[in-house]
């Protein structure tokens, strides 16, 4: 693949040519000349936007896409050009499906489904077989044929023996174990965070001390095994000061937030409007400005979108019956931008990839071309126009989002909208 980018601003801190507004040559999916002024040698496609920037490819350590099993949510090749489109290079696929990615011929599967994309996909595989939360499933195996984590997606792992063994087995082999936060037992049957407006909206609260227990028994472990460990999606303040104390004690601990979660609080759910019923649950204000200040100072290590495609079957019912889930890849630019720098914004995108086994690059002449181009200067509505997924359950419709994202150069493929 070759190609010419002209008038790119460049944003990337490793860069030589951090800020700068430059073309960017690249010939056979590598970058080959950054220049001021470069004429097309030979008459290479040029790629011209409004406000066009460029940053290293992003990355999400969360997503799901339904198949196998699901492919009415989403399948794998319209998940991929969906990242794609939204600006994101990789993706972390979670094992969220039927059946459960458990196996090394799972694993094989899914990457034969997104060979020769533009965007890499990386597997999560179950914990558990079947991710029942029972006996562990063949994570050696798995590894081998090239997941990346292991991760029982959104089900907790109620026995401590059972995580305890996981965490050891794994770190003979470095693999990373990844635990939802949440204590069932005491969640229960509850479908939002449980606080007034639960009170006022009748309907069933998990508390955040179902977040809280789970993320403190988790890093007990850690401490004991010396291993090491992902907690995805933590939603709550004292989480993230737990998760504070653990890196002060040099545990071996990451953790995500989903956008959602840091821009929106448990007020939206007035309407009783199921695209905002996710797991875990929207929080307090409070909750959502310790998240932000955790990815600040450095506590939370990454964001995701958590994107989760759910057919218009399960979302659009009664609320207790609404299947959790929210899709996320499409509004993740613009919603960070409405909280933070666009510098800010693209170092949040990218993080993460050494936790997931995943090689980052630079924009630099000789470097690979895995790219993101976006405009940061734009505002505008957020509505199903702008989702690409089949599933249209997004939580940041009719919400004003900041910058949009024009596409990725990766793989040596252009994937541009």
């Amino acid at each position: 693949m070759n190609a010419l980018i002209k008038s790119a601003t460049i944003v990337d801190s490793k860069s030589d040519f951090h800020n700068e507004t430059v073309d960017i040559l690249i010939e056979k999916g590598r970058i080959s000349k950054i220049a001021k002024h470069i004429t097309n040698p030979k008459n290479y496609q040029e790629i011209k936007r409004d406000h066009l920037h460029v940053s290293q490819g992003w990355f999400d350590s969360s997503v799901s896409f339904g198949e196998p099993g699901y492919e009415e949510r989403e399948t794998i090749s319209n998940g991929l050009k969906t990242a794609a489109y939204a600006g994101f290079t990789a993706v972390a696929l979670n094992a969220n499906s039927n059946p459960v990615i458990d196996s090394y011929a799972d694993i094989t599967f899914v990457k034969s489904k997104a060979q020769n994309n533009a965007v890499s996909l990386y597997p999560i595989g179950a914990l558990t077989q079947r991710s029942k939360g029972e006996d562990l499933a063949e994570l050696y195996d798995m590894t081998n044929a090239g997941a990346v984590a292991f991760y029982d997606y959104q089900h907790p792992i109620s026995n401590p023996n059972l995580m305890k063994i996981a965490l050891q087995y794994a770190s003979n082999f470095n693999g990373l174990i990844c635990s939802f936060p949440q204590e069932s037992r005491i969640s229960g049957l509850g479908v939002v965070n449980e606080h007034i407006n639960s009170t006022k909206l009748g309907l069933k609260g998990n508390p955040a001390l179902a977040e809280e227990l789970q993320v403190a028994r988790d890093l007990f472990l850690l401490e004991y095994t010396e291993a090491k460990l992902h907690i995805p999606t933590i939603s709550t303040a004292k989480s993230v000061e737990l998760i504070r104390a653990a890196k002060a004690k040099n545990l071996d601990v990451t953790c995500s937030v989903a956008i959602h979660n840091l821009m929106l609080s448990d007020v939206v759910l007035e309407d009783f409007d199921t695209n905002y019923k996710v797991l875990p649950p929207l929080r307090t204000s409070k909750d959502c400005d310790a998240l932000i200040e955790g990815l600040k100072d450095g506590t939370i290590d990454m964001v995701t979108t958590d994107h989760n495609p759910i057919d218009i079957e399960h979302k659009k019912i009664e609320f207790d019956y609404a299947k959790y889930g929210t899709v996320g890849l499409e509004s993740a630019f613009g919603a960070l931008q409405t909280l933070f720098t666009t510098k800010k914004t693209i170092s949040l995108l990218t993080q993460g990839k050494s936790r997931f086994k995943i090689k980052s690059t630079t924009i630099n002449e000789g470097e690979i071309a895995d790219l993101t181009l976006f405009n940061p200067n734009t505002s505008y509505e957020f509505s199903t126009e702008h989702i690409t997924s089949r599933s249209k359950n997004s939580a940041f419709l009719g919400t004003t989002l900041k910058g949009k994202t024009y596409g990725i150069i990766a793989n040596d493929l252009i994937a541009l909208k």
